[in-house]
């Protein structure tokens, strides 16, 4: 059998190879020359994930919260670079958490 290490290295190489993760740094890169969008991206960007940190937490949010991100994630699909950048990066994303689904599943303990 390969050595673990080995196979992580080969795993990180598919990775980085997947049509998933290309599309997504092609996007990200199309987005930065944009100066405005990136900060709309990068503001959008951390507040979800203060939302993803509330979720986690427990922490209650109100429905105002839940209507600006719906708001601000409908204005920046406007925009087809925005809406190819957000596209991108939720493909990687999903492909990224099978992966952390697959490992959980391989340590879960009976």
């Amino acid at each position: 059998m390969a050595n673990i290490h080995d196979m992580a290295r080969e795993l990180a190489a598919g990775i980085r190879n997947s049509d998933e993760y290309r599309e997504y740094i092609a996007a990200k890169e199309k987005a930065a020359q944009n100066p405005e969008l990136a900060d709309a991206l990068n503001d959008f960007q951390e507040k979800q994930f203060d939302l993803q940190r509330k979720q986690l937490s427990g922490e209650q949010l109100g429905p105002e919260l839940m209507t600006q991100m719906r708001e601000l994630s409908q204005i920046l699909m406007k925009d087809p670079l925005a809406a190819e950048y957000i596209q991108a990066e939720v493909r990687f994303t999903l492909m990224v958490n099978d992966i952390y689904t697959i490992l959980g599943e391989a340590v879960k303990s009976e």
